[in-house]
């Protein structure tokens, strides 16, 4: 009988920067705002990605661009910019440059019809002449490292990722992530990290995988089946920071921590909590929060499970936030009592 041999995770570097793991934690739009990154960090992530960021809009100066870009007191400043334009995307990148970014992701991956209808994100998997201009000016631009994140291909019939990843070595990128799905997949079915393994194949740039590591125990898999250098984690962690750090430590050979105490998730989600309520002001941090509160509830003790159901429904109808930070710590007091039961 033949063993599984687990893959060693190799020390990762993009450009100048080397990592303390290659586990990152993935660019979510709405979610990886500068609390969560710096929470997923101190938990032991070796790189963390802003939120996507619109590069137009971020060159005109709207305030939840801003925002998205924002990165004090993360270690290593990893901005996504998106667009369809050489031009935005290069000044963008400039921007985010003189804004103490330490590289730049360029978002040609996200499948949502907001974003492809305006011929970004995932579309330009259907036009890579577009993709390779946008690409080089980007690189031209900078000092700092560019990578790219994308997708399979728009759909099975056009799996464009190794002829993407090919032009962007050729232009100077440090570094690819492959989500293992089409465009036309959004989230459905499962990730295929098989198919990762064709690009890793085709460069000698770092290649990261990305898609559906939900478990530290099914990371070596992930490695083994990509061929990667790293892997990326983006739903995996909601209401989880320290699920990345858990992925490293998984993947270095160690045991993976188990989930925190109640007391731990309590104490970090009021910190993120107070985190957001800072960056976003507090009519909109309350609000921005209730998503946060219901994927912790969710990690906590599992989605539809007697606690998630109580307090989703109490929790996430407040306004008040002295009133939900009361309602966080009576949660996570009750989640000990049902352990401990």
């Amino acid at each position: 009988m033949q063993h599984f041999i687990e893959p060693a995770l190799s020390p990762l570097r993009i450009g100048p920067h080397p990592l303390p793991n290659g586990v990152i934690l993935a660019p979510m739009a709405g979610i990886t705002d500068a609390p969560v990154r710096r929470m997923a960090a101190r938990y032991g992530a070796g790189l963390v990605v802003s939120e996507m960021v619109a590069s137009e809009a971020l060159i005109e100066g709207k305030p939840e661009m801003v925002l998205r870009a924002a990165g004090e007191g993360v270690p290593l400043h990893a901005v996504q910019i998106a667009g369809n334009d050489p031009y935005w995307m290069a000044e963008a990148a400039r921007l985010a440059e003189a804004n103490g970014a330490h590289l730049v992701d360029i978002n040609m991956g996200c499948p949502a019809k907001r974003v492809t209808t305006g011929a970004a994100g995932a579309s330009l998997l259907l036009d890579l002449a577009l993709a390779g201009r946008i690409l080089d000016a980007v690189r031209a631009a900078v000092t700092i490292p560019v990578t790219l994140k994308t997708r399979l291909g728009w759909d099975e019939r056009t799996p464009t990722a190794v002829a993407l990843a090919r032009i962007a070595e050729a232009s100077g990128l440090a570094l690819i992530t492959i989500h293992g799905r089409t465009r036309c997949q959004f989230y459905k079915g499962r990730a295929d990290w098989r198919a990762i393994r064709a690009v890793k194949e085709a460069v000698a740039i770092p290649v990261v995988a990305n898609g559906d590591l939900t478990d530290a125990e099914d990371a070596p898999q992930m490695l083994a089946q990509s061929g990667a250098d790293g892997v990326m984690i983006g739903r995996g962690a909601l209401g989880r920071p320290w699920f990345p750090g858990a992925v490293a430590r998984r993947l270095e050979g160690r045991p993976a921590r188990p989930a925190p105490s109640a007391a731990e998730q309590r104490d970090v989600l009021l910190e993120l909590y107070d985190g957001w309520l800072a960056l976003y002001g507090t009519h909109l941090g309350v609000r921005h929060a209730r998503k946060h509160i219901g994927w912790a509830l969710e990690a906590a003790a599992g989605a539809g499970s007697p606690f998630e159901r109580t307090w989703r429904g109490r929790l996430l109808t407040l306004d008040d936030r002295e009133a939900v930070k009361r309602g966080i710590a009576d949660a996570y007091d009750d989640l000990a009592w049902r352990v401990a039961a």
